[in-house]
């Protein structure tokens, strides 16, 4: 089902003007559609059908209340990467017994929060995190259960800033040291083990990798099996891919059929944790063009939106994909770059697009549901956009806009 679309060449999202919400809300703004949500949820639901499973939702990649409360009452569980995470989840109604806390930074704080709440699990990253919980486990009458986090040393075949599978990365323990880690919790008395963990990486448009890893996390098994040592579960992380241009990256289903063939006559239960391919395209940028500007060697368009609100093409050289939200009669595009007024020439949201435009129109900038709002600053004292969420015909809006009086009340004059 299309969540995005024109009607008389003007931009839906569902069944709701997206001019119209602008012309309300103001702009910039991200719009997320509630059904996306639900149906790129429910993808992976059918791809296990039949199958012992738990999805966890990568929290990192949109966090929104309202997004987490419409994946928690379809069973979501949640990825979580801080406390600060976790009592969002619990805010928006989710269920910390299917939480699992990754993270290689956990602090003592985060550890009892998580502990008291009763999560699902901790994803280990390394032995010094491993004897932190045993510790405050102990000291606390209470049994943590953790999965460590083995680093695979599998390339992802991605952008090296979201690549985390090989030995030059800091995520996880490599495969050598993953046994006697395994062997030393064993003994700890604040420690369960319940899981085998891995996460290669980021916006996976290939399952070979991931398929790759999960060989050799097999064979890690059979080696801990052993051992005596027998685990429950085995976490695949997340990272599959979503269109953003032309890639074709694999369906839930592809993946999970793939994960569940190479477990054929295994009995563990299989956690994943997809952030991206749920919520990257459930929504969209809406931004502004203020000014045209034209000189000897290129073509701006000068939005309102910026790389505050939107770092991915700043930060990873990331391409999305940029459509007017009214479509222009004609064919008269040009070329432009599309640039915002923050004071740094990395502040652009796409360039070399070829578009229809005039000074006041509106564009729409896609697959922003994903690494947009969360990773959002105030860079230039600028406030942070509202958040609006599509339901049918119904607009809500989830996310005020920030104020600039909003970002002074945390400040203090000096006396005197």
């Amino acid at each position: 089902m299309e969540h995005f679309s024109y009607k008389d060449n003007n931009l839906l999202v569902e069944d709701a003007s997206v001019a119209s919400i602008a012309e309300k809300y103001g702009t910039p703004c991200f719009i997320y559609s509630k059904a996306a949500l639900e149906q790129n949820y429910q993808a992976y639901e059918k791809a296990f059908e039949g199958h012992s499973h738990l999805i966890c939702y990568a929290v990192k990649a949109n966090s929104n209340l309202a997004v987490l409360n419409v994946l928690s009452k379809l069973g979501a569980g949640f990825d979580i990467v801080s406390g600060g995470e976790l009592d969002r989840v619990i805010a928006a109604g989710g269920d910390p017994k299917k939480v699992t806390f990754s993270g290689l930074g956990k602090t003592t704080q985060e550890i009892y929060k998580a502990l008291d709440t009763g999560i699902h699990c901790f994803n280990i990253e390394s032995e010094a995190e491993l004897l932190r919980i045993n510790e405050i486990a102990v000291n606390n009458s209470q049994v943590a259960p953790i999965s460590i986090r083995v680093n695979p040393d599998v390339n992802a075949e991605t952008h090296p800033y979201i690549s985390t599978g090989l030995k030059e990365n800091k995520f996880g323990i490599s495969m050598g040291k993953a046994i006697e880690l395994y062997l030393h919790a064993t003994e700890m008395k604040g420690i369960c083990i319940k899981g085998l963990d891995f996460h290669i990486g980021s916006q996976l448009t290939s399952i070979r990798p991931i398929l790759d890893a999960l060989d050799r996390i097999l064979t890690l098994n059979e080696q801990l099996i052993s051992r005596d040592v027998i685990i429950e579960h085995i976490n695949i992380g997340g990272g599959l891919g979503v269109t953003y241009e032309n890639e074709m990256p694999p369906t839930p289903i592809e993946l999970v059929s793939a994960v569940k063939e190479k477990l054929h006559g295994i009995d563990l239960k299989i956690v994943v944790e997809p952030g991206r391919s749920i919520a990257a395209n459930a929504g969209i940028l809406v931004t502004k063009v203020e000014y045209l500007k034209n000189n000897e060697e290129k073509n701006f368009a000068i939005i309102d939106g910026a790389m505050n609100d939107l770092i991915r093409p700043a930060l990873y050289g990331a391409w999305q994909k940029i459509v007017p939200v009214k479509k222009a009669a004609g064919n008269e595009n040009t070329t432009y770059d599309i640039v915002g007024p923050i004071c740094e020439s990395a502040d652009a949201l796409g360039k070399n697009r070829s578009l229809n435009i005039n000074a006041g129109d509106l564009l729409a900038i896609k697959s922003a549901g994903a690494y947009g709002f969360v990773m959002s600053s105030n860079y230039n004292t600028r406030p942070r956009a509202p958040e609006i969420m599509i339901s049918g015909s119904e607009t809500h809006l989830v996310r005020e806009r920030e104020t600039v009086s909003d970002l002074f009340q945390n400040e203090y004059l000096l006396p005197g």
